[in-house]
């Protein structure tokens, strides 16, 4: 039998071709196995409608739900519901990836700007899209006003985008927004448009119009690039009083908190939220400010944020939380147009 050698070339040709066909095998594979809802086992028209109608509008809404949670919106079993989240996660085949795919996927967060160097440098570049950021210090020490400066910014970094400010204390003003605008300037009209406001009555409005935030892009096709509530633990403050309701609270505002990170994780949204402070009556040397929530709000936070008034009307805010920047501070005023490095 006749052995025909081939060329270096040709060999490393074949191999390319060989890889490159792989690759859109598997490509072709994983489109195969893209399903719709009505696809999942038992659910059919009427189901579909039931969790699209609650937010669960594609598998990895589906997958990335409790069982409790699918039993609660569709009325099924608890069986049922399991099934249905296990199939979800295998057509999605969640599961492990490396360190360089997760590095990858880094590349997509936004940084959006305060628009004073300090403050951002102190953010690594500025608050971060996919995750959660609590700015906690005493009234007038300016989370307010960096959630409205965001509103405004977002707008002037990224055209066309949208933020959702959730106002639980009244304390959204549109003509602070129309200040800001021009001071980086915007049209003031279109600034208003693109930020969509709603007032939280009690809690458990709060956590729906948190749930809420998935319409605005799914259903309406919003680009909503930042969410902001302002603040996150007034309700839950005044309607749990007392040792005895302390158990619930704190388990409302886990799941708040944790489908407000799943929204920023899955929609690479920044999310900002205000905290209330008290002080701390066992504490008698150093500053006995502590935010509101304890751990809870601790912990489901990416980043956290104490911020205190300075000398002369300055504001200082001070990193006390984060997974890969270290403690710092960085001193600012607040003014008509914006915020101002010293």
């Amino acid at each position: 039998m006749k052995q025909v050698l081939m060329e270096p070339e040709t060999l490393q040709n074949n191999e390319k071709k060989a890889v490159e066909k792989k690759s859109r095998l598997r490509e072709e594979t994983k489109v195969v196995k893209e399903k719709a809802l009505s696809d999942l086992p038992g659910v059919g028209p009427a189901t579909a409608e039931k969790l699209e109608a609650v937010g669960y509008s594609d598998l990895m809404s589906v997958a990335v739900a409790t069982p409790g949670e699918m039993v609660d919106a569709t009325g099924m079993t608890e069986a049922a519901a399991k099934k249905l989240i296990a199939v979800a996660r295998a057509s999605l085949e969640m599961g492990f990836e490396s360190g360089e795919e997760v590095l990858k996927k880094r590349e997509q967060v936004l940084k959006l700007s305060t628009g004073s160097k300090s403050f951002d440098a102190l953010m690594g570049g500025g608050f971060e899209t996919g995750a959660i950021t609590e700015c906690f210090g005493e009234y007038g020490s300016g989370k307010t006003q960096i959630g409205h400066i965001l509103a405004v910014n977002v707008q002037k970094q990224f055209p066309g985008a949208v933020a959702v400010y959730i106002d639980t204390e009244n304390t959204f003003r549109p003509e602070r927004i129309e200040q800001l605008a021009k001071g980086v300037g915007l049209d003031t009209t279109e600034a208003l448009k693109n930020i969509k406001v709603a007032r939280a009555y009690n809690s458990d409005h709060q956590t729906l119009l948190g749930e809420k935030v998935e319409d605005l892009i799914k259903k309406q096709g919003f680009d909503v690039k930042l969410v902001i509530i302002d603040s996150l633990t007034a309700h839950f403050r005044a309607e749990y009083i007392g040792r005895g309701t302390l158990a619930e609270r704190q388990q409302k505002i886990n799941r708040h908190m944790r489908d407000l990170a799943k929204i920023a994780h899955m929609n690479n949204i920044c999310v900002y939220v205000t905290n209330q402070v008290m002080a701390r009556p066992d504490m008698f040397f150093g500053d006995p400010t502590t935010a509101i929530g304890g751990h809870i709000v601790g912990h489901a936070s990416t980043f956290r944020i104490y911020l205190r008034k300075g000398k002369k009307g300055s504001r200082v805010a001070k990193l006390v939380d984060s997974p890969n920047l270290p403690e710092g501070e960085a001193s600012f005023y607040v003014e008509s147009s914006g915020i101002k490095d010293i």
